[in-house]
């Protein structure tokens, strides 16, 4: 049995396709760059994360975007005939007054690594966008069509339009054509799939919260009518009928259910192997109980699927309710290259894991100018949203220890470096070293942010010598807390213990959809130049 999720930590919204016998796994990435995420597999058991679609800010540019905008909820396809990858992603600009503008765009390459085509614009009228290749060459896309008038069903209904290959854009205006296929509202996330000759919609309903569902519906035609499956929601973390369709929040709290280890269970996308095996992959959660805090954030899990005689698609076990484990697939073993827990930056390239919020990694580091080391050039402070030296990976357990080496000698009070818990640019927790003005030499202490209130624990401030220091954070589920060190064998505690609950959706108020990062920072609020060499990173899961 396989265990969920198989994608820990902030992997949202997942889109899956098969090409030849290779599986791919792409998920949402906001404002982290580089961006779209791609994991890979060839036996739908053992995963790799293989590549970033975009990687640059000439690709797509991010900067000054507030936290939980930037790049939502791509699709992965790949059309057989014309041996070419499509990716269709949103930019999503802004959520002011819930007008959501969004643009859309579709990309295409032939090797999944890249290079990939310029953008082609799509439409701003919605979020969610896919693609449907026909077996007929033509290509039509679906999206969600964002309701703003009054009177009418929010968020809004899905949408369809023909695209053209040859002129590079949709043809003539999206047309609604599904409410969704139960009353649980909030309706998203449309995929437009074709099997033995039938049109079948797969959405999100119910809203990216407790409420989440995975639904169907189907059609002989592409524009409709599709009828709804009588047994949606096909798959969920709250199994049952309710009606929601007058209450647009994703949140939707009161559906928690405590019999199911895994909650917000929808937004899926499936693939058939080989085999005739079907699997589903679809978006989930794992809170904190009661305060119902997913620190983690939204994560990438499976369900084993079967099609019925009568052409409708059920989980293998013939309920809807997401289950932790699942049956693995037959296709041969093929283990996959993991990412190590400890990096001593050796290679002459940034590991894959690495992320920055808003800018390319490689823009501020260099694992060159002294081997052994990764050096970060500081920049901005870690709230703003245009240039911050963060280099991070995803949080994956609520149990871990992550602890580097680093090497800093500050010269004055704007220059900064340590060890951070970040949630987003409003949210976070940080062990730095920094001139102390007031002692005349470089000094520890611990800063926080917490919904945009910053405090400086100035009763944690400790004199230090400039020489190399062991930072540690240990994360023991609910506590979290920093620790130092001058040799890496003895350290010292500093600081209060935090609540690791409140870096979450459901607590910040700046910042949702997205997850917790553990990392390295450096900042010069003066020239931006200053930097801070570190030796090593290590993430140990402790769970």
């Amino acid at each position: 049995m396989m265990k969920n999720p198989i994608f820990p930590g902030f992997n949202p919204d997942p889109c899956i396709c098969k090409a030849g016998d290779d599986y791919f796994v792409i998920v949402s990435s906001f404002e982290w760059m580089p961006s779209l995420p791609i994991y890979h597999s060839k036996d739908l058991k053992n995963w790799e994360l293989y590549t970033h679609v975009i990687r640059s800010e000439e690709q797509a540019d991010i900067r000054k975007l507030p936290s939980a905008k930037g790049i939502w909820a791509p699709c992965l396809t790949y059309c057989e005939e014309e041996k070419l990858f499509y990716v269709i992603y949103g930019v999503m600009n802004s959520m002011n007054a819930r007008y959501f503008d969004v643009d859309n765009y579709l990309i295409t390459a032939s090797d999944i690594k890249g290079p990939w085509s310029e953008p082609i614009y799509l439409h701003s009228a919605g979020f969610d966008a896919s693609i449907l290749h026909e077996d007929n060459g033509k290509k039509y896309i679906v999206s969600l069509e964002w309701e703003t008038r009054e009177g009418y069903e929010k968020p809004g209904a899905v949408c369809i339009a023909e695209y053209s290959p040859v002129e590079k854009k949709i043809i003539g205006y999206p047309k609604r054509f599904w409410q969704g296929g139960t009353d649980r509202g909030c309706i998203e996330a449309p995929h437009l799939y074709k099997r033995k000759g039938i049109y079948y919609i797969m959405c999100a309903e119910g809203g990216t919260g407790y409420g989440h569902s995975v639904t169907m519906g189907r059609s002989e035609n592409v524009w409709g009518p599709y009828e709804k499956d009588p047994k949606n929601p096909i798959v969920t973390s709250i199994p049952g009928e309710f009606n929601e369709r007058k209450d647009p929040d994703h949140l939707k709290p009161k559906y928690y259910n405590p019999e199911s280890m895994l909650q917000k269970s929808g937004h899926g996308s499936y693939v058939e192997n080989e085999l005739g095996e079907v699997y589903l992959v679809h978006l989930t959660a794992r809170p904190f109980v009661p305060e119902l805090r997913c620190t983690l954030g939204r994560e990438t899990a499976m369900q084993k699927m079967m099609w019925t005689d009568d052409g409708w698609l059920r989980m293998a076990d013939q309920s809807n309710l997401a289950k932790e484990s699942f049956e693995e697939s037959k296709l041969p073993e093929y283990p996959m290259p993991q990412i190590p827990d400890f990096d001593d930056f050796n290679s002459d390239t940034l590991g894959i894991q690495y992320y920055a919020p808003r800018i390319s990694p490689e823009s501020f580091t260099d694992v060159k100018a002294r081997p052994g080391y990764v050096r970060i050039r500081g920049q901005e402070s870690r709230t703003s949203l245009n240039k911050v030296s963060i280099l991070a990976r995803k949080l994956t357990s609520v149990n871990a220890v992550i602890t580097t080496k680093m090497e800093f000698k500050p010269e004055i009070y704007q220059h900064s470096a340590g060890l951070i818990l970040y949630y987003d640019n409003m949210n976070y927790i940080n062990l730095r070293k920094y001139y102390s003005q007031t002692l005349g030499q470089s000094a520890i202490s611990v800063i926080q942010l917490e919904n945009g209130t910053r405090t400086e624990y100035l009763d944690t401030r400790i004199p230090v010598k400039d020489v190399p220091l062991y930072f540690r954070l240990r994360i023991e589920n609910r506590k979290t807390f920093f620790e130092w060190s001058y040799d890496g064998e003895e350290y010292f505690r500093i600081g209060k213990e935090f609540d690791t609950t409140k870096f979450s959706d459901e607590y910040c108020k700046y910042g949702e959809f997205t997850g917790t990062f553990v990392g390295m920072t450096c900042a010069d609020r003066m020239f931006h130049q200053h930097y801070a060499d570190f030796d090593f990173f290590e993430y140990e899961d402790i769970s």
